[in-house]
């Protein structure tokens, strides 16, 4: 499913849900159900797509008006005029599917390349401008400040084939079966048109698609391809639906032509989710790697190519380097940027300066806060604005309620001044809560008077939520000085005399905290006894495995009490190592064999 586009932009991309209908300007790379989704309840502002895009929409969206759509067509560009600054838009060739495009973005927000789905190829590549990509090894002239990427096959390692490469394998695959009366293809998704009018071509038949069981798909290729398309349901190639349950109705097909001793019928599925899904099955049960270079038949008859409308990971990695984008930002739930090695290299820059864009795409309006204290100023927002701009691409460029709070500049130190980066909370940013003590003024143990202040405070304030509200001020009031008055003493004072003050200070509140530390020593003997048993285990374990050591390979396996103690601990009990002379006579037989 698509994703939201940050709050700061003016336009939306393949959504259509409430919040992006308060954008003010829409497009639509494609016409796949899964980017139209909701656009049926969409009437207001204009939606930006190709024609052919356009037509396939109002084929499945009848209700919707024509004049809802302005035409962007390959290689067009327009000027958009908006509140916050005209902006320019450029579609280009996605190689998906039939109308599909990708967008480019450039004004006052940056430089920003929509792919939608793609299958990106140099030939793809190659019609964006030539400023955004490098040229032998060279970074471009100017790089994209957000690439928002088509990630559905990130993570699948292998080389796709070529959609050219896949096609050739669904032609030779049918003229290695010419006794097959019936030649089903499973091509009801919008694009694989190309493979119907290769087939269409290379063996002069149309090919037979059932307007009465797939009606959209019926008015779709009469659009795009209606050359091929054949409506005798005698003719041999013929249009098979790939869901639900495929397999089973294989099944049935095939045994039904062996029953009536006929020639089994041929059945291709042209698709790469098969070869994801089942890599590594493939690999683990028949020991072999999966094959791109010919179809395969799997246990149930089908006949699999892997044609691919969407990018493989080594396709996604050359694109990135080509392209050199500044941030990426997947698409795709199925995988994110951050598991692709480029972005893990070069999008990581926790670094931001005031005037990078990401404060505009976020809408935050960048202020400087007031002096104080320490040096450090800090992003005075929800703590959503303060980890996920800095912590992973993805979530840097969600939407977030900013409203409510103050924005600030986020000041850093420069990259050599700064210390080690954490991963969360403020020690990724290096900022230090004043009002929270150091870490040595923590320690949870009874002879720390702040730390018992702090906790009697928090019981006081409970103890008195049904009190008024002046007994309550009080009472929080009385709490507080007591805080203070022992936070100096730490700082200033022997240990001898802050104990003798922490007295003084807890003492018309220690009945009520009596409980509270008995639960804390509770704790503590039950972690006593935990580390205890634990150790006792460790050391039966040691004094089993020195006992039973002889027996690694006997037959009876090791002893009842060893057994007992995995059992004990809900743990498996390990096998015995096989025995050495056993291995050494087995090596013996398979040489004289």
């Amino acid at each position: 499913m698509p994703i939201e586009m940050p709050k700061g932009l003016p336009f939306s991309v393949d959504t259509f849900s409430p919040s992006s209908k308060r954008k003010r300007h829409h497009f639509l790379t494609h016409a796949h159900k899964d980017h139209t989704s909701g656009i049926s309840s969409h009437f207001s502002y204009p939606i930006y797509s190709t024609h052919l895009t356009k037509s396939l929409v109002l084929l499945h969206y009848p209700q919707l008006d024509d004049s809802l759509f302005v035409g962007i067509e390959v290689g067009e560009s327009i000027v958009l005029n908006d509140p916050n600054g005209e902006f320019q838009v450029t579609a280009f060739d996605s190689n998906h599917c039939p109308g599909a495009v990708m967008f480019l973005f450039e004004g006052s927000f940056g430089n920003i390349l929509h792919t939608g789905d793609c299958r990106l190829t140099p030939e793809c590549l190659q019609n964006l401008p030539e400023k955004y990509t490098g040229r032998k090894g060279k970074e471009p002239q100017c790089c994209f400040d957000y690439v928002f990427l088509d990630c559905t096959f990130g993570r699948f390692s292998q080389n796709i084939p070529s959609k050219h490469s896949a096609i050739r394998q669904v032609i030779n695959c049918i003229w290695k079966h010419p006794n097959a009366p019936v030649v089903y293809l499973t091509c009801d998704l919008l694009g694989q048109e190309e493979i119907l009018t290769s087939v269409s071509k290379t063996f002069g038949s149309k090919i037979y698609v059932d307007k009465a069981n797939d009606p959209d798909y019926f008015q779709s290729l009469s659009i795009i391809a209606p050359e091929v398309v054949s409506e005798d349901p005698t003719s041999r190639f013929r249009v098979f639906d790939g869901f639900p349950k495929l397999s089973e109705r294989a099944t049935i097909m095939l045994a039904e032509a062996q029953a009536n001793f006929q020639h089994e019928p041929l059945i291709i599925r042209p698709s790469a989710m098969w070869y994801v899904c089942e890599e590594e099955r493939l690999e683990t049960v028949n020991r072999r790697k999966i094959r791109f270079n010919e179809a395969i038949k799997d246990q149930f008859g089908i006949w699999h190519v892997c044609y691919s409308m969407h990018s493989s990971r080594e396709e996604l990695e050359w694109a990135l380097k080509l392209l050199a984008p500044k941030r990426v930002v997947s698409t795709t739930p199925s995988c994110r940027a951050m598991e692709l090695d480029y972005v893990r290299r070069h999008c990581f820059d926790s670094y931001i300066n005031s005037d990078d864009s990401l404060w505009k795409l976020l809408d935050i309006d960048m202020e400087p806060c007031p002096q104080v204290n320490s040096p450090i100023k800090t992003v005075a927002c929800s703590p959503m604005v303060e980890v996920s701009t800095l912590t992973c691409v993805e979530s840097e460029l969600q939407p977030i309620n900013v409203s409510s709070c103050k924005k600030r500049l986020l000041i850093m130190d420069p990259p050599s001044k700064r210390p080690p980066v954490t991963l969360f909370g403020r020690a990724r940013l290096s900022l230090h809560d004043p009002n929270f003590p150091p870490e040595e003024k923590c320690i949870s143990t009874r002879d720390n008077p702040l730390y018992v202040v702090n906790e009697m405070k928090q019981v006081v304030i409970i103890q008195n939520t049904n009190e008024d509200s002046e007994n309550r001020l009080q009472n929080e009031l009385m709490a507080e000085g007591s805080a203070l008055q022992c936070k100096k003493l730490v700082t200033t004072e022997t240990f001898e005399e802050r104990l003798e003050n922490k007295l003084d200070a807890v003492q018309t509140v220690m009945q009520s905290e009596e409980m509270r530390w008995d639960t804390y020593h509770e704790y503590r003997y039950e972690s006593k006894q935990a580390d205890e048993t634990t150790m006792q285990c460790e050391n039966l374990t040691r004094k089993e495995i020195n006992k039973c050591s002889y027996s690694i390979g006997y037959p009876k396996g090791y002893s009842e009490n060893f057994r007992k103690l995995y059992r004990s601990m809900n743990a498996p009990v390990p096998k015995p190592l096989p025995s050495l002379v056993e291995l050494r006579n087995a090596i013996k037989r398979s040489k004289r064999i």
